[in-house]
């Protein structure tokens, strides 16, 4: 296993869109390595989602796990998910703000709409078809990767850029509203 180097915010590999990946290739040695160095490399810093095209690939690859994560310590268990050429098949209508950040956009956070809830159908590591149906911070996990995989960032949903902020500034002033939509 490796710990990957993350894309960051100006490369071109963040802004477009990965190629699907084939049948064929899921179970390569290639595919499964790639699996388990994402996932290491989620982990190593602490993300709880990681896009293929954030470690430099343009695969529709990303891997999500909410598990006593240190930067979001209060939202509820997900178990280690790997997303194939995932596809939101369905979105509620209702939208709620919350913080996000950015493996891709190091030291910030800004207040993100997403829909509250989403069925995703997807391929998982050993190609057998999923679906997937989430909530709250699991659902906010998953468009945020999906964007991702579109060469799309949390900036870009953004509706007021008033609300971007530095992490130590957003420890300071802003972390009471984050416990609050985060409980909400």
């Amino acid at each position: 296993m490796s710990i990957l180097k993350v894309a960051r915010l100006g490369h071109p590999v963040i802004r477009n869109p990965a190629a699907l990946v084939g049948p064929e290739e899921i179970q390569s040695q290639e595919i499964q390595k790639l699996i388990d160095d994402m996932i290491d490399t989620m982990r190593e810093y602490d993300g709880v989602g990681l896009a293929a095209p954030q470690i430099h690939v343009s695969k529709q690859i990303a891997v999500l796990e909410v598990n006593e994560n240190v930067r979001y310590p209060r939202m509820s268990k997900v178990l280690l998910t790997v997303l194939i050429n995932p596809k939101i098949s369905s979105r509620s209508k209702n939208l709620i703000e919350g913080w996000e950040g950015c493996l891709s956009i190091p030291d910030m956070r800004g207040l993100v709409p997403r829909n509250a809830s989403l069925v995703c159908e997807a391929v998982d590591r050993n190609g057998k078809s999923i679906k997937i149906e989430a909530a709250d911070f699991f659902a906010r996990v998953i468009q945020h990767e999906y964007d991702h995989l579109q060469g799309n960032v949390y900036l870009d949903r953004m509706t007021n850029m008033k609300s971007l902020t530095h992490l130590n500034e957003f420890a300071r002033f802003h972390s009471s509203a984050q416990e609050e939509v985060e409980e909400s």
